[in-house]
């Protein structure tokens, strides 16, 4: 008795969730998802390209005479100002150089006088016409001859003048001192092709960076000439290798007017300020350029799926969502899309789950709301 009222229970239990079951609505009824009116509206983007950063002014110091060090002033990475010492050239073949010069230049102008006067005797007594006019001649050619060698001992002795200065070599800019491998006893020559040490003005800094011919053809169509683009560029910013941005904003202070031929792109420069010495010469950074698309139309990208590269999105039509293809502008976000193509203002589109959709799905049209970003 008791295994069949068992039985009977457990039939009892199957016939009620049988019920139940049948009772649950059927899936694939209207459901409600985020939908979105499309509206134009302005939006301030940026676009980024990669530069080389370099300082103001990187100037390799070489020396201009030769001979073996004998001092060195300079400490690497120091501060160092305009005509500062960095390094002496052993002086005495210079100083011995000089010396001889300036002997040179006092025998000549002995000569010259000597010649002098013996040209103002000789002229007296041709008048008195007790010489010749060939014996005049040649007194004449003799102070000519005196005065040359007098002016090419002179310039002898400006260089040599100019050599015993050279042995001190000095920064020719403000700026920082680099790295020197030269030390006291190393011999160096005019000649040498590796720099004693660079120096760098960094106080600001000059950014590079390219352009497409056809980016800069457009600026050039846009505001009619090279130098109007160049005067219509907002302050821009530079995002550095880690990642930051740095607090400066810079300045485009040049646009090259010819086109590489290999890369097809035009050249640019901005500046910034480097007071706190945060940008060193030779680093890497992207420029970023702020500017504005007015009246378009920007969906969030929770609202879009891909496949195979394209993008869709779904469009709401009479209720049911219609997969439609998209062109869209990414916005660096990474957000949202601006659409460049296939929708329109005014058209309804699911805002977001568009990967959980199906063509054709219902959707409620009671969630629609208006696009309320500011323009």
């Amino acid at each position: 008795m008791k295994a069949k009222s068992y039985l009977v229970l457990g039939l009892g239990y199957m016939a009620l969730l049988v019920g139940c079951q049948s009772q649950t609505p059927q899936q694939g009824g209207q459901t409600d998802y985020p939908l979105l009116t499309l509206k134009p509206e302005n939006r301030q983007l940026s676009v980024k390209y990669s530069a080389v950063i370099e300082g103001k002014q990187d100037v390799e110091v070489r020396p201009q005479v030769s001979g073996t060090i004998t001092e060195v002033c300079v400490k690497e990475g120091a501060r160092v100002s305009k005509g500062q010492v960095l390094f002496v050239i052993d002086q005495v073949p210079y100083l011995a150089a000089l010396k001889q010069a300036e002997a040179s230049v006092a025998t000549a102008e002995a000569n010259e006088a000597t010649a002098k006067l013996t040209l103002e005797g000789k002229e007296s007594l041709y008048k008195d016409k007790v010489i010749s006019d060939f014996e005049l001649r040649t007194a004449r050619n003799n102070y000519q001859s005196a005065q040359a060698s007098l002016m090419q001992a002179q310039a002898e002795l400006v260089n040599a003048r100019n050599n015993l200065s050279y042995t001190e070599i000095k920064s020719p800019v403000d700026g920082y001192a680099g790295m020197t491998s030269y030390r006291i006893g190393a011999l160096v020559t005019s000649g040498m092709t590796e720099p004693l040490i660079r120096v760098s003005d960094n106080s600001q800094m000059y950014v590079y960076f390219s352009m497409t011919e056809k980016q800069v053809l457009s600026l050039t169509a846009q505001y009619g000439s090279l130098d109007s683009a160049l005067l219509s560029f907002p302050p821009i910013q530079l995002e550095l290798n880690d990642g930051s941005v740095y607090q400066h904003t810079g300045k485009i202070d040049v646009i090259s007017g010819l086109i590489d031929k290999t890369a097809g792109t035009v050249s640019l420069r901005a500046v910034f300020d480097n007071q706190e010495k945060r940008l060193m010469s030779g680093g890497s950074a992207n420029v970023i350029i702020p500017y504005e698309r007015q009246q378009c139309l920007v969906i969030p990208q929770g609202g879009t799926y891909e496949i195979q590269n394209r993008i869709f999105a779904y469009k709401v039509v009479d209720g049911k969502a219609e997969s439609t293809p998209i062109e869209v502008f990414e916005i660096n976000d990474g957000k949202e899309y601006i659409v460049e193509d296939r929708l329109q203002a005014g058209d309804v589109i699911v805002s977001e789950g568009a990967g959980l959709l199906k063509d054709g799905a219902i959707v409620a049209a009671s969630a629609v709301k208006p696009n309320t970003e500011e323009e």
